[in-house]
């Protein structure tokens, strides 16, 4: 099993205490996002999590707790991009996440440490040389902590839609040109850049389709050769591996105006106030109403072991 940790929220900036506490009671609760009564249980156990995948925009708070991972084997996507608090409004300052950035590179590898740059986007003041000179700044702090960048281009969701004023996504010339310096500014860094969920062949520039989620790193970071399908509930051009992603929704605090994974501040602030870091589910309690289903826990490895 791969454990997302996660795409629907930013744990390790702001949730560590519960995670851990999850990890070492070695099952966690998760309700279904779109049935609410509808909870798994998923068993957590190291001899059945074969991964897990930390996503956040700030690895601070987990720098001095990584010896509680154990047993676990990991990695970590860091989101590192040029905008400022008017686009990412409760963002740490850039020079602080690149300097626990590197801390983690230091402690774990620059082949555990990606860097993602995610999502590009446009406005009247971030333009292509905006993003030429940002990504060169970062990408030069940056040389010799990660070997991987993850780009992916601006998609508006309907959620975020009212929040993005003023922001676009740049058009098929605009990509082409931005994947070209981004790409001459990460290669003689040793930075090779990868796409995200794009459609694009990029391919002549020296960029491919990546996995955020990506079976090969799992399989050199563990040692073992494991058979894990793709992910099918990702979207139609995501190469992820598959995964169970342990977040909820309208629980981040950053606060992105691009985020597809927050319906608002609103709905932010009241899950906020639910969170216990005592709780087996990530906001809130069981509920009498809610039905617990227990999750198939297993190993991917060619060996596998299974729970139930």
């Amino acid at each position: 099993m791969i454990l997302s940790v996660s795409r629907r929220t930013d744990i390790p900036a702001f949730y560590t205490e519960w995670l851990f506490n999850r990890l070492k009671d070695e099952y966690v609760l998760v309700r279904n996002p779109y049935n609410f009564r509808q909870v798994s249980k998923v068993f957590l156990s190291p001899e059945v999590v074969d991964c897990i995948v930390f996503w956040t925009k700030d690895p601070s708070k987990m720098l001095d707790k990584l010896n509680l991972l154990g047993d676990y084997k990991y990695y970590f996507l860091i989101t590192l991009n040029p905008y400022d608090n008017r686009i990412e409004k409760n963002v740490p300052p850039k020079g602080q996440v690149i300097n626990s950035f590197i801390k983690l590179s230091k402690s774990i590898g620059a082949n555990r440490t990606i860097w993602r740059y995610d999502p590009i986007l446009l406005t009247d003041e971030i333009d292509l040389d905006y993003h030429r000179k940002r990504f060169e700044e970062i990408a030069s702090l940056l040389e010799g902590y990660t070997e991987r960048c993850v780009i992916s281009f601006l998609d508006i969701y309907q959620k975020t839609q009212r929040n993005a004023s003023g922001i676009t996504a740049p058009d098929d010339k605009q990509t082409q040109e931005l994947a070209k310096i981004l790409s001459e500014i990460a290669s003689p860094r040793g930075i090779k850049i990868q796409t995200c969920c794009e459609k694009i062949d990029l391919s002549a520039l020296g960029i491919e389709h990546g996995s955020c989620i990506d079976k090969n790193l799992i399989e050199e970071i563990t040692g073992e050769k494991l058979d894990i399908p793709k992910d099918k509930n990702q979207r139609d051009n995501c190469g992820c591996a598959a995964s169970i992603d342990i977040g909820a929704y309208d629980s981040c605090r950053h606060g992105c105006i691009y985020c597809y994974a927050n319906a608002g501040q609103n709905a932010v602030d009241i899950n906020i106030k639910k969170h216990n870091p005592n709780s087996p589910l990530l906001i809130g309690d069981i509920e009498p109403e809610d039905i617990i289903i227990e999750k198939e826990a297993k190993s991917y490895k060619v060996n596998q072991l299974s729970f139930l």
